[in-house]
């Protein structure tokens, strides 16, 4: 072995032409065959044919088969975010979530829509973008009756009728009812801009902004006011004389026009 790693050290063509170690698999699953190289991790692979689910929540008593995916649940209460990302310091629950975000940074989109060839830095986002082609919204809110093409806009459309705020900056102790609505605030805390524009440099603390900043490139005014047909680049803070009580302001949100 010693003989081994010194040759493989200084000749790199033996070290490349090495064949790879495979790991054995001794343990093996006597339903479906399946091996695992640990005792453990067939114990647990098991509890998919059995439906156990051994693991319990101490807060919501939510059970589940596998112990790490006890953990990643108890962060749902406990709001810990251990994986930072080290270019905009963006926080996530898990490791494999900030994996899928560094594509943003990187320009990566290794996922396409086999309908369309589109291409996505991270897989929800393909998932997202299909119900395009099928028009589903399989979501759909008990209160109202209004249907989403995903979970979690259900979820935070739900705070609109309980009036929940449960995003908490913890550096103000303001809180928000959307968790992106709080990473963008806390831009205002870090000073950081991750946006940036790629025709002028000029960088931005949020992704809407750096939209709305394209425009003026683009000479584009898309955004139009209904009384007086003007149009604006920017969703501009707009008065409103005459309609409101003076000193009033509507924001014009991209795409709406004023009543």
């Amino acid at each position: 072995m010693y003989q081994f790693i010194v040759t493989t050290m200084f000749c790199p063509d033996v070290f490349l032409k090495t064949k790879p170690l495979v790991q054995e698999k001794p343990f093996k699953c006597d339903q479906c065959d399946k091996s695992f190289a640990e005792n453990c991790t067939l114990a647990r692979h098991k509890h998919t044919h059995t439906g156990e689910k051994p693991y319990k929540c101490d807060q919501c008593g939510h059970c589940f088969a596998e112990s790490y995916t006890l953990v990643r649940h108890r962060r749902t209460h406990t709001g810990e975010k251990p994986y930072k990302c080290d270019i905009c310091g963006r926080s996530f629950a898990e490791s494999y979530t900030l994996q899928r975000h560094k594509h943003t940074h990187t320009g990566l989109k290794p996922f396409k829509c086999d309908q369309c060839g589109k291409w996505f830095a991270e897989v929800y986002t393909l998932a997202r973008h299909k119900h395009t082609h099928t028009g589903e919204k399989p979501f759909k809110c008990d209160q109202c009756g209004r249907c989403f093409a995903e979970s979690y806009t259900l979820t935070r459309h739900k705070h609109t009728h309980t009036g929940e705020k449960p995003y908490k900056c913890e550096q103000c102790g303001k809180c928000f009812a959307e968790s992106y609505t709080l990473t963008r605030h806390k831009h205002t805390h870090l000073g950081t801009k991750p946006y940036k524009c790629e025709r002028c440099g000029k960088c931005f603390a949020e992704s809407y902004t750096l939209v709305r900043h394209k425009n003026t490139h683009t000479q584009e005014d898309p955004y139009k006011c209904k009384q007086c047909d003007k149009c604006v680049p920017e969703t501009y803070t707009l008065s409103v004389a005459g309609l409101e009580p003076a000193g009033s302001v509507l924001r014009v949100l991209p795409g709406s026009v004023l009543p």
